[in-house]
């Protein structure tokens, strides 16, 4: 798989809005490309799955069958405003 790499990351946060943002120079890397570095980060539970993951590897590329994971279409329309937001925001002023 594909991941997205921040070197040295800033993350800024505001809790009221729920919202967090990384900034800092990213790299698309490829997981097996990163899996030497940051074996010494996973905890157990991680450690488990990681090698679970490992095992079905092989049997998949002596099967030919193709990987679990599938490629999804990347939506990133903004959807249409279809309430005022303003209106219920004064009812919530009450």
């Amino acid at each position: 798989g594909t991941v997205i790499h921040f070197n040295n990351p800033k993350v800024q946060a505001s809790l009221a809005a729920n919202t967090f943002t990384i900034t800092g120079h990213a790299e698309n890397k490829q997981l097996t490309e990163m899996l030497p570095g940051i074996l010494n980060q996973l905890g157990a539970d991680s450690l488990t799955s990681l090698r679970r993951l490992a095992e079905a590897l092989p049997k998949q590329a002596s099967d030919g069958n193709a990987p679990i994971a599938e490629v999804e279409e990347e939506d990133d329309d903004v959807p249409d405003l279809v309430e005022n937001f303003d209106e219920a925001s004064k009812d919530e002023a009450n």
